[in-house]
């Protein structure tokens, strides 16, 4: 995004989290949204935010020098010609966020992660209300699903560094660039369905700890 989203947000001190008011300070779970090799393919136009995966990675330290939930959803295309789908390279979750012992795997074929899962049941059952989303794509799964964890009661965030998406062709042909549909995706997100956050205003510098 360019530019910063005006908030205002508590802050814990001392190497723990710094999330916007409508999150709360609480335990939070962590949704990493397909972040797949797939997405390294041409396939799907140019792309914007190249450091997105980075700031995944720091979302993924943090929670878990917390301890706290993380889930990794992974997209299971039925599409022939999708690099996502199974049984090929693409299908894997990339090397930097990659699960890690017990951290759990949810396998969607649909964009929203909450459709064919048991994603909701899941969150619910575990008293898992407060939610932080990040992966790919912006507008498609990202905003899908947080569409509706916003819908079904959970407290969410998205954080807008640690998303990224790709050009798009419109109806009557005309081409948008990805960083025009990643900000207008956050924009139609924000103070309606999640809070959107940049990364630096979700963690705290580790070094205040």
């Amino acid at each position: 995004m360019t530019g910063k989203v005006p908030l205002s947000f508590a802050a814990i001190i001392y190497g723990s989290l710094a999330v916007g008011t409508e999150c709360g300070i609480t335990m939070k779970a962590l949704i990493l949204i397909d972040v797949q090799k797939g997405f390294d393919n041409p396939y799907w136009g140019q792309r914007n935010n190249p450091q997105a995966e980075k700031n995944m990675a720091l979302l993924l330290e943090s929670f878990r020098n917390l301890k706290w939930p993380i889930i990794h959803v992974k997209h299971m295309s039925t599409e022939a010609q999708s690099p996502l789908r199974p049984g090929q390279a693409g299908n894997e979750f990339k090397d930097l966020t990659a699960p890690v012992g017990t951290e759990i795997i949810i396998e969607k074929q649909v964009n929203s992660a909450f459709i064919g899962t048991n994603l909701e049941e899941l969150l619910k059952a575990k008293g898992w209300q407060s939610l932080v989303i990040a992966g790919l794509t912006t507008d498609h799964c990202v905003s899908t699903t947080t569409r509706m964890a916003g819908n079904l009661g959970f407290k969410t965030c998205v954080v807008a560094d640690a998303t990224a998406t790709f050009n798009k062709i419109g109806y009557d042909g005309k081409e948008y660039p990805a960083e025009l549909v990643h900000e207008l995706a956050l924009a139609s997100l924000h103070n309606e369905f999640a809070t959107v956050l940049t990364t630096a205003e979700v963690l705290l510098d580790s070094s205040a700890s």
